[in-house]
């Protein structure tokens, strides 16, 4: 392992305790007090994954998982929400924002850590086919977690780039919401079906008119990739 995660709670105790247990793990442990500061780090070291608070002294959780979506060297990054809050509209906005998952407090580290493991595990996904080639306007890098349009790099989350890819390991084969949601959260009740017509929408965006159309919506099933 030894992947850098960055901690971002106003609690020191909860930073340290969790900083510890991810060393004990074998990842490596940045702790930040602040969202600015964390904020102001990313300038420097870019970290594999992020452990972030929603309710910071200075900057919203959900604004900070904002930026980090909206900037193509940061959009990547896997994010798991931290929070207080047991409000089943934060967690599903937080997730559409583009998280990839949530813990609520109180938790214990063993359970985070378990969580990080997982997260990585979800994104690195299995070994596969290293391109995926949905047509010549559209082809999907694993190695890379590129996705090309025509060429041209389109940045898209971590969600959004799984998402994609569960739709080209079947081309043409419709994927219900149900079957969406279990590849990229698990059994995670709380997350309801629009979120994934969230993600899906982004998606279509970001990939433009040239290859927006590749994804199909199946009225009353799901979304399948074909031409």
């Amino acid at each position: 392992m030894n992947e850098l995660i960055a901690v971002v709670d106003d609690e020191p105790d909860i930073v340290e305790i969790i900083a510890l247990q991810l060393k004990k793990a074998g990842f490596r442990a940045a702790g930040f007090f602040d969202g600015q500061s964390f904020l102001n780090s990313l300038e420097r070291t870019t970290p594999d994954l992020v452990l972030l608070d929603l309710m910071l002294p200075d900057i919203d959780g959900l604004e900070i998982c904002k930026r980090l979506r909206r900037k193509e060297e940061w959009a990547s990054i896997p994010v798991i929400m931290v929070t207080a809050k047991g409000e089943e509209t934060d967690k599903i906005l937080g997730l559409e924002l583009g998280a990839d998952d949530y813990v609520t407090k109180p938790f214990s580290a063993k359970e985070l850590v378990a969580r990080v493991k997982s997260v990585f595990r979800r994104t690195r996904g299995p070994v596969e086919a290293k391109r995926l080639e949905v047509d010549k306007r559209l082809i999907i890098d694993l190695d890379k977690h590129e996705t090309l349009v025509k060429g041209h790099k389109v940045d898209l989350t971590s969600t959004e780039f799984r998402i994609l890819r569960l739709l080209a390991s079947r081309k043409g084969w419709v994927f219900t919401r149900e079957q969406i949601l279990d590849y990229l959260w698990g059994h995670e009740k709380i997350v309801v079906d629009r979120t994934i017509d969230v993600h899906i929408r982004n998606l279509r965006e970001k990939l433009g008119p040239e290859a927006a159309e590749l994804i199909k919506n199946i009225r009353g099933v799901g979304y399948k990739l074909g031409t």
